[in-house]
């Protein structure tokens, strides 16, 4: 039997925090490419909203296809979002 340590809402904490992680460190590379949570959300179709509640980690869903749409943005592997940096 898997044992899984985190609870759901650890799960989408961890990866709003990686979400907000790495658009910064895409900013900091990016100087001249810069992506706000709005952009972002422009760029993936969703509302800002949405990422501004995945990044402070007050959502408790969020689709693959979103996620992946994030990552190839920001050119981050997917699993990236699910490692626990804490």
């Amino acid at each position: 039997m898997l044992y899984i340590k985190e609870t759901r809402g650890d799960i989408f904490k961890i990866i709003g925090a990686n979400v907000r992680y790495y658009r910064g460190l895409y900013n900091i590379n990016h100087p001249d490419k810069r992506i706000s949570q709005v952009k972002l959300a422009q760029m993936c179709n969703v509302s800002t909203g949405l990422i501004g509640s995945l990044e402070t980690g007050k959502v408790l869903g969020i689709s693959i296809p979103v996620l992946y749409n994030i990552s190839q943005i920001l050119g981050v592997s997917i699993e990236k979002f699910f490692e626990d940096r804490r």
